[in-house]
This record gives C-alpha cells, structure tokens and sequence, in this order.
C-alpha cells in the first residue's frame, strides 16, 4: 500500500514539475506566456493521464495489457496536447 501511495506522490510532484517550465521558461523568452486557463488544462490532462494509468496499474494484472493500455492513453495525451498546441487535426479546439 505504501508503494502506491508513493506512485500518487510522484504523479502530482511531475505533474507539478512539469507545470513549471513554461513559467521558467517564460523568464527568458519575449514570447507570449501561457493564461491560467492553459495551466488549468494542462494540469487536468497531465493529472488524469497519470491517474489514468496509476489506476491501470492497480486494476490490470498482465503485464502486456498494462503496457498497450498505458501507452494508448499516453497516445492519447499526445494528440490532444498537439490538437490544443498547434491544431494538427483542425478542430475548433485548436483556436485561432
């Protein structure tokens, strides 16, 4: 049981961790920085992807299935942050 609670932590601290580059990163560049509502949608698509795959972890005996649902939700992470960033598909989710 600790371990997996130790797996939480480390979720919620990367997600944390990785929240913070762009705000690092926006101390060097002049470009445009991220609004709070980019923060709040990257935050929940991180935190529930992590989640998403602590709770295949728990649930999920066979080691195969573990990896190709893991690694399809991280697919999955992938796209949406590329439709969100850059519209690669064209949707209006993508913006102007």
């Amino acid at each position: 049981m600790i371990a997996q609670n130790k797996r939480l932590f480390g979720i919620i601290l990367t997600v944390a961790l990785l929240l913070t580059i762009p705000l690092i990163a926006n101390q060097f560049t002049d470009g445009e920085g991220w609004s709070l509502f980019d923060f709040i949608v990257a935050g929940v698509l991180l935190l529930g992807t992590g989640l998403m795959c602590e709770l295949v972890l728990r649930k999920v005996k066979k080691l195969k299935h573990r990896i190709i649902i893991c690694g399809l939700l991280l697919i999955g992470l992938f796209l949406i942050w590329a439709e969100l960033a850059v519209g690669i598909f064209g949707t209006p989710l993508a913006g102007s």
